[in-house]
């Protein structure tokens, strides 16, 4: 096997006398198996993400599953991106907040740890990145100015509501009275969810995920995947993407013009996805990844969430043992700040041939 894409069913790379690991192609029943205390697994572990990811993007999947003589079992998803000039990198969970070992057995997931950095060397890569909810047993030290930011749902939607800060419950009523509306669709609303998403990216000065990466997401996950969008008369004026995995709904991606701020659509918009989130008797809203103390922190603790911490691993490999990371520093400022004066439609063809080898 000389590439990841040569993924078969089970092919085992590595055994001993405590435990045995395999390339595997992820299935829901992988999954459930690796899980075996609530929480353990992330939506990065969902196997949707094999289909999404080489559909839209063309990476290679590199999955390891483990397991030992006493019935447990581990998985460590991940993909191989090799990107030019930058070099190969093998990423555990690329465009997602969270990836890592998915295991109960901390020896499991060290074990899944070191066999997936080996097979990373063997493709030559210049890193591994690993994102996790958890402390991981790696040469190297995690980035910590990332936390995911959760709010624990009520059975009972009007509760939450009352139990809402008073300016945060303004805010959602001046939104409404602004002429507000909410949507709530799949792939159908996709193209003018797009529209507003692309624009708020040029305007953040990042690179935009290709429309067919979201299609992707909607079709791989079917009904448990919502488009949610906020209008003002005929005009869509932001939106969030959910998706429903567990106890939880997560909004991975979230957009809003900047000429409508004034009118909280942010609000409405989150405040309709929550209150769906508790009446379908989900346990947890999940706002997704923050800088700490950011202002999109800022915005997510507003609503009661409470932070955890993520541990972002990059782990350089070769001789000169050092990686090279694109979306951070004084060059990647400057990037930003350049491509905000590029017009729409160039970000909108350029963005997503960029996006696809960034794997923040």
């Amino acid at each position: 096997m000389t590439r990841a894409a040569c993924l078969e069913p089970m092919t085992i790379v590595a055994t001993n006398t405590e435990f045995r690991i395999s390339r595997c192609a992820p299935t829901i029943a992988d999954v459930s198996r690796a899980v075996t205390e609530p929480g353990d697994a992330t939506l990065g572990h969902a196997p949707e993400w094999l289909r999404v990811i080489q559909t839209a993007y063309g990476h290679d999947p590199l999955y390891l599953s483990a397991d030992d003589g006493e019935g447990r079992s581990g998985l460590l998803p991940a993909f191989v991106l090799r990107r030019p000039i930058l070099g190969t990198v093998v990423a555990s969970m690329p465009f997602l907040d969270c990836g890592g070992p998915c295991s109960s057995s901390t020896a499991l997931a060290n074990a899944l740890v070191a066999r997936l950095i080996e097979e990373a060397r063997d493709l030559g890569a210049a890193a591994v990145e690993l994102r996790s909810r958890r402390p991981l047993s790696v040469d190297a030290p995690p980035m910590l100015n990332k936390v995911s930011l959760t709010l624990a749902l009520s059975a009972d939607p009007d509760r939450l509501w009352r139990a809402f800060d008073a300016n945060v419950r303004s805010k959602v009523r001046r939104a409404g009275r602004f002429g507000l509306s909410v949507d709530v669709g799949g792939r159908e609303y996709l193209p003018t969810f797009y529209d507003a998403f692309a624009e708020r990216m040029r305007d953040l000065g990042s690179p935009v995920h290709h429309p067919a990466f979201l299609g992707a997401v909607l079709d791989a996950f079917g009904p448990r995947a919502r488009v949610v969008l906020v209008r003002k008369g005929s005009v869509t004026v932001g939106g969030l993407i959910t998706i429903a995995f567990g106890d939880r709904v997560v909004a991975p991606w979230a957009t809003c013009r900047k000429d409508y701020f004034a009118l909280y659509p942010n609000m409405l918009v989150y405040w309709e996805a929550i209150r769906m989130a508790c009446s379908s008797g989900f346990r947890y809203f999940d706002f997704g990844r923050s800088s700490r103390d950011s202002g999109t922190y800022r915005f997510k603790r507003q609503w009661g969430a409470e932070e955890e911490q993520l541990f972002w691993y990059t782990i350089p490999l070769g001789a000169r043992r050092r990686a090279s990371t694109p979306t951070t520093g004084r060059g990647a400022s400057i990037a930003a700040s350049l491509w905000r004066r590029l017009p729409l439609p160039v970000t909108r063809t350029l963005g997503p041939r960029i996006r696809k080898y960034l794997t923040q």
